[in-house]
């Protein structure tokens, strides 16, 4: 099978970069309702619609849902593109919805997705809230999974571009976790059939983007949703879409996600996720925090007459802005950068530093400054 094609081929134009909100996919929805798959199951906390998409009529049920963090949406331009393929009338479609019946809700979190937060609009992280139900969203997802009794879970999130791969240097393009079920982290016949599944996913993507592919924290969390399905029985597996090095849109880390979910299913239709490959999958290496956007080095900066020579980084914030994502650079750490890796790195060369309020870089402010009276960074990012 050729992934890239494939997905170049089913790639749903209509949806691109980080903004994605629930006007952004009805028409979608709207558009592939061919046979009255399309439900709405509950509203949010703002009244929105939340909305469940079944198709397929195999023996194995997948559950998917998206964008319980309002602010992560490249899982979800991936499983539009997925459903893409659902519908164009190949082999592989025909197989799929032969083996499968799958229960989406691409967007669990509307008003979140509006406001471009993690939380709902009563503040609320939903995947904090699994076990007391406190919110419409949650309670949603959990009437679902009660009713459609899934054979697997696919809880479709994104992370910030701070993680990297251990101390590789390389950022964490697409993370996996198959969540603990117990404080002890003990393997059962469920986490091991989802740790089975993520080290098939793994040596896919391998082929594609070696040595960015990280595995998450798996500490047990049973607020988390995945911790209590994965806890209810029911194989987990939790995606986490990352950075690729220029994708702030994640327009190529949607690719890599996309794959990973056709993969899988290839995977599950085959029924090769019976062999135990807890090894293939505790080698890959765990996600870590070892990033900034933007990181300076041999920074000369004066202070009170006294030059030094120092580095500092910088990160981006997502602001929203009349409808828009802006990703405006702050100054974010100062000094000590060591074990720290920069997805973008100027080396000053002893250059000095100046900004409009002095010879002092300082945390939180936007990153704007000269370096020598001459060479001009805003946002970050060097002038032409």
């Amino acid at each position: 099978m050729n992934l890239e094609q494939l997905f170049l081929d089913n790639k749903e134009k209509t949806i691109e970069g980080r903004y994605l909100t629930l006007e952004s996919i009805e028409p979608i929805l709207k558009r592939i309702n061919t046979d009255n798959q399309l439900s709405v199951i509950g509203k949010s906390v703002q009244g929105r619609p939340i909305y469940k998409y079944v198709i397929g009529t195999g023996k194995t049920k997948i559950y998917l849902w998206s964008q319980m963090h309002g602010n992560e949406s490249t899982t979800t331009k991936a499983l539009f593109d997925f459903l893409n393929v659902l519908h164009n009338g190949s082999d592989l479609a025909k197989d799929l919805l032969a083996n499968f019946t799958f229960c989406c809700l691409p967007m669990l979190n509307p008003d979140g997705a509006t406001l471009y937060t993690r939380a709902n609009a009563n503040e609320i992280d939903l995947n904090r809230d699994s076990q007391d139900l406190t919110q419409p969203e949650s309670k949603v997802l959990r009437a679902v999974f009660e009713d459609f009794k899934p054979d697997f879970c696919y809880n479709l999130h994104d992370q910030r571009t701070i993680f990297g791969v251990a101390d590789t240097g390389k950022p964490a393009t697409v993370s996996f976790l198959a969540p603990s079920y117990n404080e002890e982290r003990e393997i059962n016949d469920s986490r091991q059939k989802a740790i089975n599944l993520i080290a098939g996913m793994n040596a896919v993507l391998q082929e594609f983007i070696p040595g960015q592919i990280g595995r998450f924290d798996d500490s047990f969390n049973i607020n988390c949703i995945g911790d209590t399905f994965q806890y209810l029985g029911v194989p987990t597996i939790l995606f986490e879409a990352g950075h690729f090095s220029g994708d702030y849109q994640r327009e190529i880390t949607r690719k890599y996600v996309f794959m990973a979910l056709v993969s899988s299913f290839t995977i599950l239709s085959e029924n090769v996720i019976e062999v135990n490959r807890t090894e293939d999958y505790l080698n890959i290496p765990q996600n870590k925090v070892v990033f900034y956007d933007f990181i300076y080095k041999k920074i000369k900066i004066n202070y009170d007459g006294i030059e030094k020579i120092t580095n500092f980084a910088a990160q981006y914030k997502e602001e929203l802005v009349d409808g828009a994502i802006h990703f405006n650079a702050y100054i974010a750490k100062l000094d000590e950068l060591e074990g720290f890796f920069g997805h973008e790195v100027y080396d000053a060369q002893g250059a000095a530093y100046e900004d409009e309020e002095g010879n002092v870089p300082k945390l939180d402010q936007k990153a704007n400054f000269c370096l020598d009276k001459k060479l001009k960074f805003v946002n970050g990012l060097i002038k032409k």
